[in-house]
């Protein structure tokens, strides 16, 4: 099995790098670095590639790529995700016109404007957007439609994490965390361990096309997530909830202060944060399970005081 990995120098890119050399796959690594430490991708060659401009001459023959690269931030100038997320998408595919294409999408392709209740592959893209991330996402989708096999994990953790974990770390003032919602709502959360598994099942699997939710094998309340994250840091922290009617304009306020000041990084609290955590997000993985024979572990952050 000769496969391409994008995004290789990234969290979820190298992570399945590393996973598919272990496999012994001929693995290519292709990320936005100018380099990466070796171990990072499993010892596989690597080459510098903007995806948003022409691939690198000379790119190898392979069976599927696996693309992970693109823009997972719900901050920035949306031109630079559309570029990212849209643009780089269709060129990847450019480049390799006769392998099997994996898309790792994400879950904020679903309505962000209501809960996700056990979600079906088919509830997505909807007509409306908070941000251009969910946005230029389920438009990647809809360039790839019925060419690609897209996965969409949701809320992905694990060692290297650079978004899930930072942003819940952020949130602790002293000895409170602070977060949306009343605590009881449900969410779908993806280990790393997970997402790579699915994406080498859709690269050497039965089908090579469809779309299919990734997660970890049930969801779990949002408050005992995030008392189990505090738990493994070792962090002496209270869960403490506020109403997303009355963090929403807070948030809107923070949002306008960092565009006004024309800051790079994002608000401790945004709008899709917001309204992604206050309420139900779970999704149907029963698809992914029948058809590529996906079998997901359960939540754990055992570790992660070391991630």
């Amino acid at each position: 099995m000769r496969v391409a990995v994008t995004g290789a120098s990234g969290f979820v890119g190298g992570a399945v790098c590393r996973a598919a050399v272990a496999r012994g796959w001929v693995t290519y690594a292709f990320g936005r670095r100018a380099r990466v430490d070796a171990a990072h991708v499993g010892a596989a060659p690597y080459r510098r590639w903007d995806i948003t401009g022409p691939p690198p001459a000379d790119l190898p023959e392979v069976d599927a790529v696996i693309h992970c690269a693109g823009s997972v931030t719900d901050w920035g100038p949306p031109w630079e995700i559309w570029a990212a997320n849209v643009t780089g998408t269709r060129n990847v595919a450019a480049a390799f016109p006769r392998a099997r294409f994996v898309h790792v999408s994400t879950a904020s392709v679903y309505d962000p404007f209501r809960p996700t209740v056990r979600a079906r592959e088919d509830e997505a893209p909807v007509r409306r957007y908070v941000n251009a991330y969910g946005a230029s996402k389920a438009a990647a989708e809809l360039a790839l439609a019925g060419r690609a096999i897209v996965l969409r994990p949701h809320a992905v953790y694990g060692p290297g994490d650079t978004t899930l974990l930072p942003r819940v770390l952020g949130a602790v003032r002293g000895r409170r965390l602070l977060a949306v919602g009343d605590g009881t709502q449900l969410i779908s959360l993806t280990s790393v361990d997970n997402l790579v598994r699915a994406c080498l099942l859709a690269a050497s699997g039965p089908v090579d096309a469809g779309v299919f939710n990734i997660t970890d094998a049930e969801p779990l309340i949002l408050d005992e997530a995030l008392r189990a994250i505090l738990r493994e840091r070792g962090i002496d922290a209270e869960p403490r909830y506020l109403p997303a009617r009355l963090v929403e304009p807070v948030a809107a306020v923070a949002e306008t202060a960092c565009r006004l000041l024309r800051r790079s990084r994002p608000p401790t609290l945004t709008r899709y944060a917001v309204g992604h955590l206050a309420v139900e997000r779970t999704l149907d993985i029963s698809a992914a399970v029948r058809v590529l024979g996906y079998r997901p572990a359960p939540t754990s952050f055992a570790g992660a005081a070391a991630w």
